[in-house]
């Protein structure tokens, strides 16, 4: 499941990942408010947390995930993800570097500071 945070600066987006996060989460939740929140502003900073009771994705959820963030790929200014899975660790620091947008990598215990740092 996808559920947005809330208590954000305006320019900022946020979601949670808790249990298993499926293709239809996108579609119903993150998809929708990327969409909304881009027809409002040009620029985007994105903190996607994905804390100790996140399970993982399915193969759906994965390819939404890549097909939003290259359909959108200059719009991202700054984007927060806050994890302790090693692989999705590994696999942002490295997808960061093809991205225009800043993108640091949290663990769970920095929820804060990466909240701070999307928002500034």
């Amino acid at each position: 499941m996808v559920e947005l945070v809330a208590g954000l600066p305006e320019n900022v987006l946020g979601f949670r990942g808790i249990g298993r996060v499926t293709s239809e989460d996108y579609e119903r939740v993150l998809i929708p408010a990327v969409e909304a929140k881009l027809a409002e502003n040009k620029k985007l900073r994105l903190l996607y947390y994905l804390g100790e009771d996140f399970e993982g994705f399915d193969a759906g959820a994965m390819w939404d995930d890549t097909k939003v963030g290259l359909r959108h790929i200059t719009a991202w200014e700054r984007i927060a993800i806050v994890t302790d899975v090693e692989w999705l660790r590994v696999s942002a620091k490295i997808f960061g570097f093809v991205m225009p947008a800043h993108v640091r990598v949290f663990k769970n215990s920095e929820i804060d500071e990466a909240i701070e740092w999307v928002s500034k």
